[in-house]
């Protein structure tokens, strides 16, 4: 009777680990893709958790498929470790873990499996402690670090991070974020130091653990703390140490780092596939113009002569409203009342540019206001500008940037509400366009953030004349930036105020010719927020999807409205030429990656075969 119940037991336990296994991998499937990477997220965790959900949205932003899973999912000895592209070990959610999970973590990375291995995570038992004079995962990491015991409240110290130029590059972080972003020569790029710097302030100090020993790999990042970043092989396998707390930073407001690090593991380190973010997979900029008051009437008008207005579509944001400084003083732009105003706006939307809202109707007074008074009368603003313009423009307004990047959380709620797509944003410096997060949660499901670009603590035309930097460095910057939106194929956002741009007429007239050139070639592109965000909302209802048979892959993806301008990006040393098999796409090469751009239709299926394992 005993061996009975024994037997009884075993088998109801055994059904209850195969309940358990199901039901962590209900998210999606149990055998990921060959192209899934694992997000490993402690049993009890929520996948909605927003420490959860900053790695999925910036998995989808970029191109990836990403899978949360259980570490039970993990470690499920009923059915085998699940086979995947790499696995990801988050920071903040995961601090703590069993040795039989970092057990089963290690021979995973050692027997040829991909590790990206972020910050604090497992530097805790699953009781909650630090265990040991160093992190038990230093092995992996390929420095010792999380030095409790020697340290104490010193282990984990912020400082300035460095890299060489070429490594910045490597990285996809955009010039101006780094600072020189030009070596003397080319051939010094490996050599020439450069820091990440902050918009504004310029100093960027990022906490990381203090690492001690040699590092055994190639250093991506430093600071005075140790090594930040480095990639390094572990027996079969590798891993991307990342000594940043990425999804933190993300979750207020600097998602840089964690898109640039997932980028480079999924698209360096494993050469995946992605699907690109640019209509065509065509890189380009956004060129935000803001229209404060009636000051920049002349300056636009000297414009009207530039070789500028050849070219765009543009981003050009007013402030619609008679007053600027304060009500009454009657220095506003006033497009309602002010005829050479509105035919202003009347010849841009000739043109095909985007008018979109510059803050709420009297520029410095709501700026000063919108922080500090209540929301819903500051509101009043917003519909007395989006009104005005909307009259004049004859059309819906859906582009939105804050006076002096005042933008509290209710305007951003306010400008979802209102059938807004898209606004300006002076967060997530750096970066594309990103459905931003603010205090550990994200802002909007529809409406895209678009970040400033900038050159060590600038970025408008004006703040780059108070920081005083020389022409020449500002025409290498936007020669550099043109460049990378074209290389990498993403969208960045440059904005302006027609006074500040006045002095820097030739320099405007020499970007012009290189961007007109480029655009001429089929590799450059303007674009207005609103072009992108459309795009982007439709992208995410994209589903696709890769299947590994042997030594061929097949890409299977599908819209129920279309896949028009939707492109994928597989690289040359892995992948032979794709052959479309159903659906419309056209198939190019550009240096080392493949590039498949599908037509009309809404389903498409490409099929390449595997030249490197």
């Amino acid at each position: 009777m005993k061996k009975q119940a024994i037997a009884i037991g075993a088998t109801v336990l055994a059904l209850s680990c195969v309940a358990a296994w199901l039901a962590v991998s209900a998210y999606g499937h149990f055998t990921a893709a060959a192209d899934e990477l694992i997000l490993l997220v402690p049993d009890g965790a929520s996948f909605s958790d927003p420490r959860v959900t900053v790695w999925l949205d910036a998995a989808s932003e970029e191109g990836l498929h990403i899978t949360p899973m259980h570490d039970s999912g993990f470690l499920g000895a009923l059915f085998g470790r699940p086979k995947c592209a790499g696995v990801i070990f988050p920071d903040s959610i995961h601090q703590g873990a069993s040795d039989l999970l970092l057990r089963e973590i290690r021979k995973y990375v050692a027997d040829g499996g991909n590790l990206l291995l972020v910050y604090d995570a497992a530097t805790k038992s699953i009781e909650g402690f630090y265990p040991g004079g160093r992190s038990r995962l230093s092995d992996l990491a390929g420095v010792d670090y999380a030095l409790y015991e020697k340290l104490g409240s010193a282990t984990i110290q912020s400082a300035d991070v460095s890299s060489t130029i070429a490594l910045m590059k490597q990285l996809g972080v955009p010039p101006g974020k780094y600072f020189p972003f030009l070596a003397p020569s080319p051939d010094l790029e490996s050599t020439t130091l450069t820091q990440l710097r902050r918009y504004q302030y310029g100093s960027l100090e990022y906490p990381s653990f203090v690492t001690s020993g040699e590092y055994a790999g190639q250093v991506l990042l430093r600071s005075s703390a140790g090594v930040v970043a480095g990639l390094h092989r572990y027996q079969n396998g590798s891993v991307l140490f990342v000594n940043l707390p990425l999804g933190y930073l993300k979750s207020n407001t600097d998602g840089l780092p964690l898109h640039t690090f997932l980028y480079d593991f999924a698209v360096r380190v494993l050469s995946l596939p992605n699907l690109l973010s640019v209509p065509d997979g065509v890189g380009g900029l956004v060129l935000n113009w803001h229209v404060d008051s009636n000051a920049a009437i002349s300056a636009l008008k000297s414009i009207d002569s530039w070789t500028i207005l050849q070219q765009g579509p543009y981003s050009i944001h007013i402030t619609a409203g008679p007053d600027t400084y304060a009500i009454g003083d009657g220095k506003g732009f006033d497009v309602l009342h002010n005829s050479v105003s509105r035919d202003l706006v009347h010849k841009y939307v000739h043109q095909g540019y985007e008018i979109g809202s510059h803050g709420g109707w009297i520029h410095n007074y709501f700026a000063a206001h919108v922080e500090t008074d209540p929301p819903e009368t500051m509101a009043k603003f917003l519909d007395l500008n989006q009104d005005a313009l909307e009259q004049v423009v004859g059309r819906h307004v859906v582009e939105y940037s804050a006076p002096n990047g005042d933008q509290p959380q209710w305007v951003t709620q306010w400008l979802e509400a209102h059938g807004f797509v898209a606004y300006y944003f002076t967060g997530d410096a750096g970066m594309g366009p990103t459905q931003s997060y603010r205090s550990g949660q994200r802002e909007g499901k529809e409406i895209w953030a678009f970040p400033i670009t900038q050159l060590d603590r600038a970025a408008s035309f004006e703040e780059l004349s108070a920081e005083d930097i020389s022409f020449d460095v500002i025409q290498q910057w936007l020669e550099a930036l043109t460049a990378f939106v074209v290389d990498r194929r993403e969208v960045r956002l440059i904005y302006f105020h027609p006074p500040g741009i006045l002095p820097y007429g030739e320099v405007v007239q020499h970007w012009m010719e290189t961007t007109a050139q480029l655009r001429a070639q089929g590799s450059f592109r303007w674009y207005t927020m609103a072009q992108i965000a459309t795009f982007l909302n439709s992208r995410k209802h994209v589903a696709w999807k890769l299947t590994e048979r042997g030594d061929l892959v097949s890409l299977t993806a599908s819209n129920s409205q279309t896949l028009a301008h939707q492109t994928w990006s597989l690289p040359t040393e892995k992948f032979s030429k794709p052959v479309v098999i159903r659906g419309a796409a056209t198939v190019l090469q550009n240096g080392e990656r493949w590039f498949v751009d599908a037509g009309e239709g809404t389903q498409l299926e490409f099929q390449a075969g595997t030249t490197q394992k």
